[in-house]
């Protein structure tokens, strides 16, 4: 049976906020230099230049890639056969408020309304963990710092079953409109099915995916995505979105919802496993 410790938890999701800030993962940094490769517009290929030379900057000075450093999101799944003799989320709580001062991030997280600043990235339901029983007895933490300029350009809608079809228009939809707010190339995540709030989960997920396999279906809407010319920056080219990927799940017979969540180019995540 495995056993892991507060302390070790907390100083995981320091490291781990540490490495998703400072280091971008090998899949999104290859895919902007396949873009950057490719790239015929001279003014995208700038663009993408200066967004490559900071991202090594970044990993070579140990600082955050970007000015908003997110809202600390964590992805946990928990071996069923884990013994766990202390209180998870209060461990990853402490994690952000040491991550927080040490990293540093910036302390992004307001009161809704009054727009308070707490100061600690920590307040209600922040940060957002969401858990996962699996099989084993190991526990794994991913960290998704998400940026403001591409969450405010995400959508929801709740299609009828008989708008299947319209699920690729959606996306589209989704894409043109935020134009160059999300600071593209972006990454699309789709969620398709499930439920409300499920299908958002499922688009989020998405973005913890390998960049480099993705199905026919979401090479497909790749394609269509690029083709709408909005290009790195949102000054034009064929690069608009790096990737596209799709989570789906059972709905209702009577629903379809789909979720598109945006991330910028930053696509920033890192993964731990303890025992």
């Amino acid at each position: 049976m495995g056993m892991v410790s507060f302390e070790e938890v907390v100083s995981t999701v320091v490291e781990l906020f540490r490495k998703a800030e400072t280091e971008l993962p090998e899949d999104v940094l290859k895919a902007l230099k396949r873009a950057y490769n490719r790239e015929e517009n001279e003014v995208a290929r700038n663009t993408l230049r200066a967004i490559i030379q900071n991202v090594e900057a970044s990993r070579k000075l140990r600082v955050p890639m970007c000015q908003d450093t997110g809202l600390p999101i964590i992805f946990v799944e928990i071996g069923q056969e884990l013994c766990l003799n202390f209180n998870l989320r209060d461990a990853i709580v402490e994690g952000v408020k040491r991550a927080t001062k040490e990293v540093p991030l910036r302390p992004n997280a307001v009161h809704p309304l009054t727009r308070e600043n707490p100061g600690t990235n920590v307040g209600m339901h922040v940060p957002v963990v969401t858990t996962e029983i699996i099989e084993g007895d190991k526990l794994k933490l991913t960290v998704m710092p998400k940026g403001a300029g591409s969450e405010n350009v995400s959508a929801l809608r709740m299609l009828l079953p008989s708008q299947a079809g319209d699920v690729e228009r959606f996306v589209l939809e989704v894409v043109k409109g935020a134009g160059g707010k999300p600071c593209p190339p972006i990454v699309v995540g789709v969620g398709i099915g499930s439920t409300f709030d499920g299908a958002a989960k499922l688009a989020k997920k998405a973005l913890l995916r390998n960049m480099t396999e993705m199905d026919e279906f979401e090479l497909g809407l790749l394609e269509k995505v690029n083709s709408l010319g909005i290009g790195p920056g949102g000054l034009g080219g064929d690069t608009t979105a790096l990737a596209v990927l799709v989570e789906m799940g059972h709905c209702h017979t009577a629903s379809l919802p789909v979720a598109v969540n945006i991330q910028c180019w930053a696509n920033r995540r890192a993964s731990a496993i303890l025992r």
